[in-house]
C-alpha cells in the first residue's frame, strides 16, 4: 500500500471524526427538504432595537477596526457589573474578563491553552459537539458522564463522574444549563462538583450560555460562585443566546487572571480579536435590556410547553427541559428506534428537521432513539411543525 504524500494526506487523524458537525448536516438537509428546520438552535426574531441601533450606530460613527485585544472595556465593564449582581461574582473587567468570538471559541482556546497531551478533560454527556474536537486539538482525551435518561428525565449520576477523574485529568467541563438535554444542575450538585475539583486540584470550565434562559422559577447558579471555586474557574458566556443574536458571535470568558491570561495567549493566534462595532452594542444590552431578557424567557417558556404538547400529541416520549432552547423527544413509540434514520426520514417525509442524538454522543445504548427539537421559533413557525408532525400519530 502505498504511503500518501504530505500534501494529499489532509485532515489530521485525530480530526478525522470530527470532519463535518451534525448542525450542519442537518441544516443542509432542512434546506434540501425545505424543511422546517427544529435542529439548529438559532431565534428566528432579532435581539432588542436598542442593541440593534447601538451597532447601527457604532458603524456609522467609525467603530470598524480591530477592538483592543481583550475587547472594549466598557463591554468588560458591563459584564463586570452584571456577574456581580447576578451572581456575586466579582471580576477585574482589566484583568479577568476577555471577549471572543461567541462562547466557543472561549472554551476552545482555554483547552487549547490548559490541556496537555496525554490528560484528560471531564464532561457531562452528550456533549456540544465542539468539545470533543478541541480536546482532539490538545492531543487530551474526553471523558465523558452521561446524563442517564431515567423515568422520564435525564439524571446526574455523581458517582459515575467521581469515578470517571483520575490521575491524568486536568480540567472539569460543566455545562448547565445543558445542551441537548435541558437539564439544569441543582445546588447540591454543583457543589459535589466543587467538593470533587477542589479534592483533586483540577480547574472547572463553564458552558453557560443558556444562563438567562431557565423556567419553571429556577435561577442561574455559576459554580464560581461557590465557596473555593473563583480561584479554579473559568466561566463561558455570551450574547448570542441571551439576545437573539447568534451570528455576532460576541461571547466571553471570566476567571482569574492567570487562567483568563492563558486563555488569550491562545486567542491572540486564532481571531486576534472579535467584531468591533457589535461590542458596544452587547454592553448596551447588558446594562440596559433585562426586561428584554425577561419577555424573552416568558415567550420562550410559552414556545416550550406548546412544543412539549404537540410532540406528546403526536406520540413521542417527551423529556422535560429546565432550560436552553430544546426538548428531548423520544420517536421509539412511533416505531423508528434509531434517532439518525429517523431525523432523514422525518425530513424527508414530514418536512420537518430535528438533531438526532447520536451526533452529540456514541452511547447509543443510552441515546441512540433520542432526537432534539428546537421551540426557539416563532409561535407559527411551531404550529405548522406540529401539524406536520400530528400525522405521526395518525
Amino acid at each position: 500500500m502505498t504511503t500518501p504524500t504530505a500534501a494529499r494526506r489532509g485532515l489530521a487523524e485525530r480530526l478525522a471524526p470530527f470532519s463535518s458537525t451534525i448542525f450542519t448536516e442537518m441544516t443542509e438537509l432542512a434546506k434540501r427538504t425545505q424543511s422546517i428546520n427544529l435542529g439548529q438552535g438559532f431565534p428566528d426574531t432579532d435581539g432588542p432595537p436598542a442593541m440593534l441601533e447601538a451597532a447601527q450606530k457604532a458603524i456609522a460613527e467609525g467603530v470598524n477596526q480591530y477592538s483592543p485585544g481583550r475587547g472594549y472595556l466598557p463591554l468588560r465593564q458591563a459584564i463586570a457589573n452584571d456577574r456581580a449582581t447576578r451572581y456575586g461574582t466579582v471580576y477585574d473587567p482589566e484583568t479577568e474578563i476577555l471577549i471572543t468570538v461567541g462562547a466557543t471559541e472561549a472554551l476552545t482556546c482555554a483547552i487549547l491553552a490548559l490541556v496537555e497531551p496525554g490528560e484528560e478533560v471531564v464532561a457531562l454527556e452528550p456533549c456540544y459537539d465542539s468539545y470533543a474536537p478541541a480536546v482532539a486539538m490538545a492531543h487530551g482525551t474526553l471523558v465523558g458522564v452521561p446524563l442517564v435518561p431515567k423515568d422520564g428525565k435525564f439524571v446526574f449520576d455523581l458517582g459515575r463522574f467521581a469515578e470517571a477523574i483520575t490521575p491524568r485529568t486536568r480540567l472539569l467541563l460543566l455545562n448547565t444549563p445543558h445542551n441537548p438535554t435541558g437539564t439544569v444542575l441543582t445546588n447540591d450538585e454543583l457543589g459535589e462538583i466543587a467538593r470533587l475539583a477542589a479534592e483533586h486540584d483540577l480547574i472547572v470550565l463553564t458552558d453557560e450560555v443558556y444562563e438567562h434562559l431557565i423556567f419553571d422559577g429556577l435561577k442561574h447558579r455559576p459554580i464560581a460562585a461557590l465557596p473555593g471555586m473563583a480561584e479554579r474557574t473559568l466561566s463561558c458566556s455570551g450574547a448570542g443566546k441571551t439576545f437573539n443574536a447568534t451570528g455576532w458571535k460576541t461571547g466571553w470568558v471570566c476567571g482569574p487572571a492567570s487562567l483568563v491570561n492563558a486563555v488569550l495567549a491562545v486567542k491572540q493566534y486564532v481571531t486576534f480579536v472579535g467584531a468591533a462595532p457589535l461590542q458596544p452594542a452587547v454592553a448596551l444590552a447588558l446594562r440596559t435590556q433585562d426586561g428584554w431578557i425577561r419577555g424573552l424567557r416568558a415567550s420562550l417558556l410559552d414556545n416550550r410547553d406548546r412544543l412539549a404538547t404537540g410532540l406528546a400529541d403526536a406520540g413521542f416520549l417527551v423529556y422535560p427541559a429546565t432550560g436552553t432552547y430544546f426538548l428531548t423527544a423520544d420517536p421509539a413509540p412511533l416505531g423508528h428506534p434509531d434517532g439518525v434514520e429517523f431525523c432523514h426520514w422525518l425530513a424527508n417525509e414530514v418536512g420537518v428537521a430535528a438533531i438526532p442524538y447520536a451526533g452529540l454522543s456514541d452511547r447509543h445504548d443510552l441515546y441512540g432513539s433520542l432526537v432534539r427539537f428546537a421551540f426557539c421559533k416563532r409561535p407559527e413557525v411551531l404550529d405548522e411543525a406540529l401539524a406536520r408532525l400530528a400525522q405521526l400519530n395518525g
